[in-house]
């Protein structure tokens, strides 16, 4: 990444999309505790006025736009809000998003559809946006994804489809970014599981409430994330090592998940529970809840907390694991021709 300089947290405004829930809502509510301006931006104009009044009477400066980051031109509108009253964007935060509990074959075309103009595309109308006002002056563009970008899901291939295509694009992105010379810190953000009201929010298609897909960790760990890249310029960061270790199972080991992924079936639905909530696809909850009300996550992220402060840890602690799996990788090879041999 080019040497970019980034503003405390304090001198910056930050545009959050999603922001009236779960990751985004965290998000805001920390960036306004440090001092930043904060913008945010959701569907529900009645809960972002809450919140936004919550801040303010807390001592800090916010503001809300309305906006589906579906629209593009509503995306456009809602930044030209912040800069007449801010004056400028240092941080854009990408973190709107939808999910669905659905085999690919029973997903609802609508549906997928529209988990794709959200995630997705949502995702292209802000950074474009974002390019649009950040490319000059410098600042930072940050998306949320997934450790769902890296490596496929049963029962949410939709939102593993339209992670991989954000991973994709946001990685494409800083290549023509440092191409052009543009002033821009592009950062991905991989969650792992994270306790938010997601499934309170997903389109539920399954036989029972759909569950975090463990292992679950706390909003808090990814809004230190994003707040991080703000001032720091990351390339990327996955948040919690249970899900990288995940990532690189499926990297090494990608037979395995064909053959056995699809025990993790169980582990996203409780059959014990009916699934009685609306899902948030075409209209917002407006419930500004941050957290799930059914699972907890993890506080610390020993891993997450490595690659943030301690670079060395982080290294040596993907050089073990790498380290191992390089030793069985050559030792079945070795198996494998000695059989050959023998045959």
């Amino acid at each position: 990444m080019p040497n970019i300089t980034l503003k405390p947290l304090s001198r910056q405004v930050i545009v959050i999309t999603g922001a009236s829930s779960g990751i985004g809502l965290v998000t805001a509510r920390k960036a306004a505790a440090a001092g930043a301006s904060v913008v945010l931006i959701s569907r529900s104009e009645e809960a972002l006025r809450r919140i936004v009044g919550e801040i303010e009477e807390a001592g800090g400066t916010a503001m809300f736009a309305v906006a589906d980051v579906g629209d593009l031109a509503a995306v456009q509108a809602a930044a030209r809000r912040a800069i007449e009253r801010f004056g400028r964007i240092d941080t854009w935060v990408n973190n709107a998003g939808v999910a669905i509990y659905a085999k690919l074959v029973d997903t609802p075309m609508d549906e997928h559809e529209r988990l794709i103009r959200t995630n997705y595309f949502g995702v292209v109308h802000g950074a474009l946006t974002a390019v649009a006002h950040l490319g000059r002056d410098g600042g930072a563009l940050i998306t949320v994804a997934s450790i769902a970008s890296d490596i496929p899901s049963p029962v949410m291939g939709a939102y593993a489809a339209s992670k991989h295509a954000v991973k994709a694009y946001v990685e494409s992105l800083r290549i023509e970014a440092i191409g052009d010379g543009l002033p821009l810190s592009i950062t991905l953000i991989k969650p792992s599981g994270i306790d938010t009201p997601i499934t309170r929010h997903a389109a539920n298609h399954q036989d029972g409430k759909a569950l975090i897909p463990p292992p679950i960790y706390d909003p808090e760990l990814v809004a230190d994330a994003i707040l991080d890249a703000a001032v720091h310029p990351r390339r990327d960061v996955t948040v919690g090592g249970g899900g990288r270790a995940q990532v690189l199972l499926s990297v090494h080991f990608p037979r395995l998940l064909d053959r056995f992924g699809h025990l993790m079936e169980p582990l996203l639905r409780d059959r014990a529970r009916p699934d009685v909530e609306a899902d948030n696809l075409d209209a917002p909850k407006g419930d500004e809840q941050e957290r799930s009300t059914d699972q907890t996550g993890r506080k610390t992220s020993l891993y997450t907390a490595a690659g943030r402060h301690g670079t060395a840890l982080a290294v040596s602690t993907l050089v073990g694991v790498g380290a191992a799996i390089l030793y069985r990788t050559r030792r079945d090879r070795r198996r494998g021709s000695i059989g050959t041999k023998q045959s």
